[in-house]
């Protein structure tokens, strides 16, 4: 391979999930817009790769559903204000793509025709045959699921190889790194065993799902440059959940 020509991968068709708290930076609230062009850079050298990418975006950096019903909201109402949170999440995301030529659409689960498409199985597929990134936003449309759950399902609709989720730290631990210097990593774990020792991946929903469907999850670290290509790659540090 000549030094133009672009690294090598096994995957086709990937889903990369991340936190709303992913762009707020080293901001306590709201969208850091050159995280999120950061981010958006990543996306990119993948996308460069020829694979087919989807997203997943959170909301917390703007609102939590749970949080808000936890403090009195009446939890269907937070959840919703959840879920357009990551509407505004997927928008600032598709504007930093194709600030840097990348077509994108998003597509949401929960109808604003003016913003966004809303979510049709075969037109998001056609989407990402033409090798634009479809950025699903509004989780399933329904409260009292997750952006965990979200993305595991749209992940079984769209075929996807595997979900990546980006996080601070570069795999699944027995505990928390930050906190405990004598955390231990995984380079792999089973479905059960995440459930089973409530290591903290994704939601028992999502997991579950996943577990279903024989979906792999590579949890990997956002913050490290290059880290997304580089696991599409064959390199870098990462753990896979499988069964």
């Amino acid at each position: 391979m000549s030094e133009s020509q672009t690294p090598q991968t096994t995957f086709n068709r990937v889903l990369l999930k991340i936190s709303g708290e992913a762009l707020m930076g080293d901001q306590g609230y709201g969208l850091h817009p050159p995280t999120v062009e950061r981010i958006a850079r990543e996306v990119k050298t993948v996308h460069d790769m020829g694979v087919e990418i989807c997203m997943v975006i959170g909301g917390g950096n703007i609102f939590r559903g749970l949080a808000g019903s936890a403090q009195g909201m009446e939890r269907t109402t937070a959840d919703y204000m959840g879920m357009l949170a990551t509407v505004m999440n997927a928008l600032a995301m598709q504007s930093a793509l194709e600030g840097l030529g990348v077509f994108t659409r998003v597509i949401s689960a929960i109808r604003m025709d003016e913003v966004a498409e809303p979510y049709i199985r075969r037109r998001a597929v056609r989407h990402l045959e033409k090798k634009r990134v479809c950025i699903f936003a509004a989780g399933t449309g329904n409260p009292y699921f997750t952006t965990d759950t979200a993305a595991t399902l749209r992940a079984n609709e769209m075929a996807c190889e595997a979900i990546f989720k980006g996080t601070k730290v570069d795999g699944v631990y027995d505990k928390d790194p930050v906190k405990h210097d004598n955390a231990k990593r995984f380079d792999t774990v089973t479905y059960d065993e995440v459930l089973a020792q409530h290591l903290n991946v994704m939601d028992a929903s999502a997991i579950a799902l996943a577990r279903d469907n024989s979906l792999p999850i590579i949890v990997f670290s956002l913050d490290e440059p290059g880290g997304f290509k580089g696991i599409l790659a064959g390199e870098g540090t990462y753990t896979k959940v499988h069964g």
